[in-house]
């Protein structure tokens, strides 16, 4: 295993990558405010971070990442165009998996310009390709706001579709909810006797956190749900089909442009994939050998909405991910408080780069 001084000496080096394009080394504090991962994440966040408190200033939690802070401080006052590098530890429970870090050194680079999106995105995959050269991994991209189009243009009603654009990130739950939707799940002995009743009864004592106003608006939210007609066969199966795009990237690209025929809500977030290909090829990334996937990005931290890529170690499927990044615009509208602008980073893990090259 690499020494500390090592990693650290390798992330100085990382970094310099970066500040020859001009990026702007911050440093976030290690202890981030609670109430802004909670508000972005939910209570999820709480499975994957470690919080803490005092009487001044409440939660707290140690970083997670650099991301949200660095958004946060360019939105308060940041200029325009912006690069920014940085580099120290993050900080993730690891309640199911002993052997992975809770605890390691994260090198990143972030670019908020509207000038050109697809370029912004080339250039920040390309630096990190730059940094990966030698290491024995594999790039994967993909897009989440091919899958977020994909969502918003399926005949079915705001509810369920806000529903699936918030659990595009939990697989699982996705699925279960898509499934449901579509009329292939039964619906439970239980809420089927709660759904035929005209009034809520509730006999026991009021004990947890939820009001009887807030169980008699879920219990209407359920029973609008119940009158709304199922999600056609045909659109669930353009959208496993499109889940299950995994080709190189002019080769998926192809398949995108077929299914958007059927799927036309795809059609302008297909051509922003196009768009992305050829800034990559005038940056010199071999495009022909690429890999994108569709359904990658959805174990992600949930601010990323657009492109998504990740290097991985070809012989380590172990290992996390070596490098990672993606665009979150919407992150920088969340965060900025009325204003946004088109934002895109990268991550990357020296000590895991370092590991790599000691296994070669």
């Amino acid at each position: 295993m690499p020494t500390r001084s090592e990693t650290l000496a390798r992330a100085a080096s990382l970094r310099a990558i970066f500040d020859a394009q001009g990026a702007v080394l911050v440093e976030p504090p290690i202890l981030q405010p609670a109430d802004t991962l909670l508000d972005l994440y939910g209570e999820d966040i709480r499975a994957r971070a470690y919080v803490t408190s005092d009487a001044l200033r409440g939660e707290q939690m140690l970083r997670p990442d650099f991301t949200v802070p660095v958004v946060q401080m360019h939105m308060a006052h940041g200029a325009e165009p912006a690069r920014y590098t940085y580099s120290g530890e993050v900080f993730r429970r690891q309640e199911h998996d002993p052997n992975r870090a809770n605890e390691y050194i994260q090198v990143g680079f972030e670019v908020f310009d509207r000038a050109d999106p697809a370029a912004a995105d080339a250039e920040v995959f390309a630096l990190i390709a730059e940094a990966m050269q030698g290491l024995p991994v594999r790039p994967v991209t993909g897009d989440i706001g091919v899958l977020m189009a994909a969502v918003q243009g399926l005949d079915t009603s705001p509810a369920r579709k806000q529903a699936l654009m918030r659990h595009i990130w939990r697989p699982r739950r996705f699925r279960a909810l898509l499934d449901r939707y579509a009329g292939r799940t039964f619906v439970p002995a239980g809420r089927k006797a709660l759904l035929a009743k005209t009034e809520v009864e509730i006999s026991a004592p009021m004990v947890g956190l939820r009001s009887q106003a807030e169980i008699e608006a879920r219990v209407a939210a359920l029973r609008e749900d119940a009158k709304t007609a199922p999600i056609s066969a045909q659109q669930v199966d353009l959208f496993e089909a499109l889940l299950e795009v995994k080709e190189t990237l002019p080769n998926a690209l192809s398949r995108l442009r077929d299914l958007a025929v059927d799927m036309p809500a795809i059609g302008d977030a297909v051509a922003r994939v196009a768009a992305r290909a050829d800034a990559m090829r005038a940056r010199g990334i071999d495009t022909d050998a690429l890999l994108f996937e569709a359904s990658h990005g959805r174990s992600s931290m949930e601010y990323y909405d657009g492109f998504v890529f990740a290097f991985r170690a070809a012989s380590r499927p172990d290992l996390p991910s070596i490098a990672s990044g993606g665009r979150y615009d919407a992150l920088t509208r969340r965060l900025g408080q009325g204003d946004e602008i088109p934002a895109v980073g990268g991550v990357m893990r020296p000590g895991l780069m370092l590991e790599l090259e000691a296994g070669q």
